[in-house]
């Protein structure tokens, strides 16, 4: 390929004329035509840079503390690096199995059963993927025709919607109410209809941190009977469930297991969301499904990652023991922003916290956000972005995946507003 660079069809003509060329000038007059009269109408006009990208890159320009994208800014457990290196200088650096390497798919089966006495066949039951986000597409791709409607939950994650839109699928909000962010299930129930497809449900929530209790999965469970409607179930904070709360998994009760596709990551779970994998549990029957998009989207997963993540959860207090380690860090951020004007809502679970700045500003929570990271030098996240019709209300997401001294630091910021 030339890297001559040329502005014109003339251009283009004259480098090829000097390269010999010749043969190629006719080739490239009409492709150059034609793009200049290609028109490219996009399937997603509304959709731009995730405010995640947007509010890190602007505490990276002006050196401010980063508490918005979710990611710790510690490493993951020195043996799991020693896993890693491990099984890449043993040569495990070919194509993993297209479900994932059954050691791994071994290990997610016996946590499930571990947590919830549920479960799945490793073999038809359990695909390992590039992260939650692809698990998530890869499940709505499976199910989700043109004209089929999936009920999601406002503030949502903002890979859902665009993610139904891509399959032709039509997206029905139902709100959480500030400030428990709890379900209004005689909404959801007014909202079910003969085109519903799926309603996807996110506990521990993101970005409210608020739980499902076992009442209200016992709703959803109800409300489904003699529907054909799948659940898919966004659980990746699984483990981060707080103050002697218990996560309630669609894993827990049949009637809703037997419909629903179970996601979840091992990036919240081991501090290592650069690695990009999760799964998903699920039927044979659905899960059949599942892999048939997944072969062609993702296929394999990393090879040498999985079957380190198979033996560092050999030990189950790798993972149990994560909500003790999260709800300490909840607390020490707390505790150091008490003495501030910041009202903080109730978190239940993630590594997320809401505050409520209305004591300090009146500003919509996008300005007030970029004019903390700039002007007070902390990046945070504001709730509005996670709904389509933006509501009146002043709050910014916080992550406290952080080292103690980076959230001493980010109170002190709070403390001085």
């Amino acid at each position: 390929m030339y890297r001559t660079k040329v502005k014109s069809l003339k251009g283009i003509k004259t480098v090829f004329l000097e390269q010999g060329c010749k043969n190629k000038v006719f080739f490239t007059q009409f492709a150059f035509k034609a793009i200049k009269k290609m028109q490219i109408s996009s399937k997603l006009p509304q959709v731009g840079t995730t405010i995640f990208s947007v509010m890190s890159a602007l505490a990276k320009e002006h050196n401010a503390i980063n508490l918005s994208q979710g990611f710790p800014d510690y490493d993951c457990s020195p043996l799991l690096s020693e896993l890693a290196n491990k099984y890449i200088r043993s040569g495990f650096n070919q194509y993993a199995p297209m479900p994932g390497t059954i050691e791994l798919r071994e290990r997610i089966a016996e946590i499930m059963y571990v947590c919830y006495s549920a479960r799945y066949h490793p073999d038809s039951e359990i695909t390992v993927t590039a992260g939650a986000t692809q698990a998530i597409y890869t499940a709505l791709t499976a199910f989700v025709k043109p004209g089929d409607e999936v009920i999601i939950f406002e503030p949502a994650y903002d890979c859902y919607a665009p993610a139904i839109e891509l399959q032709g699928g039509k997206v029905l909000y139902s709100t959480l109410k500030s400030p428990h962010f709890a379900i209004d299930w005689d909404d959801v129930r007014k909202k079910i209809n003969s085109k519903t497809r799926a309603i996807l449900i996110n506990s521990p929530h993101n970005p409210s941190g608020s739980i499902l209790s076992a009442s209200d999965l016992e709703q959803l469970e109800k409300l489904l009977e003699d529907t054909n409607i799948l659940v898919i179930s966004d659980e990746v904070y699984e483990h981060m469930v707080f103050d002697g709360k218990t996560h309630q998994s669609v894993a827990l009760r049949e009637g809703l297991k037997a419909r629903s596709l179970l996601v979840s990551s091992f990036g919240k779970t081991v501090h290592t969301t650069g690695w990009k994998i999760g799964y998903v549990a699920a039927p044979q029957g659905l899960m059949s499904e599942f892999r048939k998009v997944h072969q062609f989207l993702v296929f394999a997963v990393n090879h040498p990652l999985q079957l380190c993540l198979a033996e560092f959860l050999k030990d189950a207090d790798n993972y149990l023991a994560l909500k003790h380690f999260y709800q300490a860090k909840r607390d020490l951020f707390l505790k150091l922003v008490s003495p501030s004007r910041l009202k903080p809502l109730h978190s239940a679970g993630t590594y997320f916290q809401l505050m409520d700045y209305s004591t300090i500003s009146m500003e919509n929570d996008t300005d007030f956000a970029i004019r903390l990271t700039k002007e007070n030098k902390l990046a945070s996240i504001p709730l509005s972005v996670f709904y389509k019709e933006k509501p009146e209300q002043h709050l910014l997401r916080f992550c406290f995946a952080k080292k103690d001294d980076t959230l001493e630091k980010a109170a002190e910021l709070l403390c001085k507003l």
